[in-house]
């Protein structure tokens, strides 16, 4: 009977169309007309910048790269990168599931006859999300991920199915008056079990950040849940998101870095009391921005002596330029920023290292220490990055070079910050909601070098870096060597300069004293120009341009193969201009024979073909060894379970008819396959 009633009630929402309603988390974007998007967010934004002229005088097209064979030979290598992907993600706390979750069931009928929805939470995840994640796992064995930003500071834990639809997370009021207008995170502890669904089909761990706006009344929901739930797959808690803005933002009525120190303290001494964390020694700190404090200005509390057996981490955070009078339409003092203007800034190597430079004695530090060192929020430039720079092929080759920098400097890991729909700077960006229908994702150019980086230093656990200062130190062809297992193993040449002449193409000849292989192997990264946002390719493959990415390289791997002269020890690689090459000196090399990932993930989803997979709730489970069913007795896994199981039976009923209705022509919304 529920099947028969299922049927009337949705024949009579077909037949009237105009009264079925696409319900999405918020509003995110306009349409012109049903199918042709009109967009104005930032993250699809189609600015294309005037590329900077050739430098005059122009850089040396021809120079020699002297390399030694063996490590013991090389002054200034960096650590070995241990732990996996070099660049992770920072993902802000409030824009979760618009990445990783998608919708279950999302319809409502006017005339009430049907009404119900399944929100975004942790049993419908995102597909492109996840191959995106995969093409990385397979070059660097891991990717590490951090949910939090400014909206960790006011989030707050709610009750499972206590939010609209079964939502996992929702938005509110948070009364913050700084620029980017805060809002308040509710969420559910279904944050955690997507998280850890994530992790069980690919090795991606978190770092949580512990909401700091109100350090008499700790909130310690999220680390409790976090612990309790992701077990091995949660890595730390943040302790405060750049604490020296608190006073400026109005968190604090006045706030020191020996006030910030005394608040960890209590923070530690309530977590001690908790017997809810088990694992008292994962926090990291301190995250500050370094506009307003230093890092040094908090070690001079003795920070770190003070905690550092309590700390997972030492952590800062930094974008390379600021760009949020944007938001606010500028002052004098503080004019809006022209992206034209600064466009050449992004196209040197100084920009790499004068962003290093800062941190050079906190590196030292975390070593004495013997603590990871985080860049644990960066991107082009703050609130949002610049239209036309933040998404085209500059930035990947600007985040290449600064990623291998920090790498150089002893950096463990930097996170790239990926914001909502409304930033330019995104490494990828779902469509908005009402267009997931026919609109795939955007990656960022960004994202390449991500992937790139992560193959330069593979998954061996002793890739070393020495920045080169090659060409005379040209800020323009700047290039760096890597070493694994002691041995020269690849070499990351740049070129900056946009001249499609072919005049500042580079020939770089690799001489090795003590020997070359007979022949050598390059991957190339291309575009037609640093301003472009399309058809960027990294070995012949792209991922595709704007609404087009499921996750999937498109296209034949592409690898050069260089015959060396062995009587010299030479090899000559051309790099174009613009380019990027990564040569291999071991031709043997797992990465060279990795195009797309070979784990990829589809969607069982009726509707949604290239956006959505299903994970089934009875499999999640807890690191502590208890199932989802035996949460049963105090609440389900995922939100809306604790709904009767008619209605479940009906909800499936619907989106098997719901799916016959879409192939018959008739859009009726998203339908979860249960």
């Amino acid at each position: 009977m529920q099947l028969l009633s299922a049927l009337a009630l949705l024949s009579s929402a077909i037949t009237a169309a105009q009264a079925v309603t696409v319900y999405g988390q918020i509003p995110l974007a306009q349409t012109a007309t049903a199918g042709f998007p009109h967009q104005t967010l930032a993250a699809y934004d189609t600015t294309e910048l005037i590329p900077p002229p050739v430098p005059n005088p122009p850089p040396a097209s021809a120079y020699t790269l002297n390399l030694q064979r063996d490590a013991s030979a090389v002054n200034g290598l960096s650590i070995p990168h241990v732990g996996g992907s070099f660049w992770g993600f920072s993902l802000e706390m409030s824009i979760v599931t618009q990445v990783c979750a998608q919708w279950l069931v999302s319809w409502r009928c006017q005339s009430s006859v049907i009404d119900a929805a399944v929100g975004k939470n942790s049993t419908f995840l995102q597909v492109p999300f996840l191959n995106l994640m995969a093409n990385l796992v397979e070059r660097s064995g891991g990717v590490v991920i951090r949910i939090g930003g400014n909206t960790q500071e006011f989030a707050k834990q709610v009750p499972l199915g206590s939010l609209e639809f079964g939502h996992t997370f929702a938005k509110t009021e948070s009364g913050s008056t700084q620029t980017t207008q805060t809002p308040a995170v509710l969420y559910t502890p279904d944050m955690f079990y997507m998280t850890n669904n994530i992790s069980s089909m690919l090795n991606i761990k978190w770092f949580f950040g512990i909401p700091f706006n109100d350090s008499v009344n700790w909130r310690l929901d999220i680390a409790e849940s976090a612990q309790n739930i992701l077990g091995d797959n949660l890595l730390g808690l943040q302790a405060g998101n750049e604490p020296d803005f608190y006073q400026q933002f109005g968190r604090r009525q006045v706030y020191s870095p020996d006030m910030y120190s005394n608040e960890v303290d209590d923070l530690i001494k309530t977590i001690d009391a908790n017997p809810n964390i088990p694992n008292k020694h994962m926090l990291i700190g301190p995250s500050v921005s370094t506009i307003i404090w230093k890092p040094e200005d908090v070690w001079k509390t003795n920070f770190i002596e003070r905690f550092k057996d309590r700390l997972y981490a030492l952590s800062v955070e930094h974008y390379s330029m600021n760009n949020c009078a944007a938001l606010t339409g500028g002052t004098p003092e503080n004019p809006v920023v022209v992206p034209q203007n600064i466009f050449p800034a992004f196209l040197t190597h100084k920009a790499a290292i004068s962003l290093m430079e800062p941190y050079l004695e906190s590196q030292m530090l975390a070593q004495q220490a013997g603590k990871p060192f985080i860049m644990f929020e960066t991107n082009t430039a703050s609130c949002g990055g610049f239209a036309g720079i933040s998404d085209s092929f500059a930035a990947s080759l600007w985040a290449l070079d600064y990623g291998f920098q920090m790498a150089y400097g002893n950096f463990t890991h930097a996170l790239m910050h990926v914001g909502g729909q409304n930033v330019f700077y995104n490494p990828f960006t779902s469509p908005p909601t009402n267009e997931t229908m026919y609109n795939k994702w955007t990656v960022g150019a960004i994202y390449y070098s991500a992937l790139i980086i992560a193959e330069a230093l593979g998954k061996s656990n002793t890739s070393r870096v020495v920045d080169l200062f090659g060409n005379a130190g040209n800020e323009f062809t700047p290039s760096y060597a890597i070493y694994e297992h002691d041995t020269l193993s690849k070499v990351a040449l740049f070129n900056y300069i946009d001249d499609n002449t072919g005049n500042s193409d580079s020939q770089v000849t690799l001489s090795v004293p003590t020997g070359v292989p007979q022949t050598i192997s390059v991957k190339y990264l291309s575009a037609s120009t640093v301003s472009t946002k399309n058809n960027i390719t990294w070995a012949g493959q792209t991922l595709g341009n704007q609404f087009e990415v499921d996750g999937r390289f498109r296209g034949e791997l592409d690898i050069k193969t260089i015959t060396c002269d062995t009587t010299k020890n030479t090899c000559v690689v051309p790099v174009k201009a613009p380019g990027f090459a990564l040569v291999f000196f071991d031709n043997t090399a797992e990465a060279l024979q990795i195009g797309q990932a070979s784990q990829t993930f589809t969607t069982s989803a009726w509707t949604q073909k290239h956006n959505t997979a299903t994970f089934e709730p009875s499999t999640m489970s807890a690191s502590n060894g208890r199932s989802g069913k035996n949460r049963d007795e105090v609440s389900r896994t995922s939100p809306g379970e604790s709904a009767a199981v008619g209605m479940r039976a009906l909800l499936r009923d619907a989106a098997v008819l719901a799916g016959v209705a879409l192939m018959s022509g008739v859009y009726f919304g998203r339908a979860y396959l249960l």
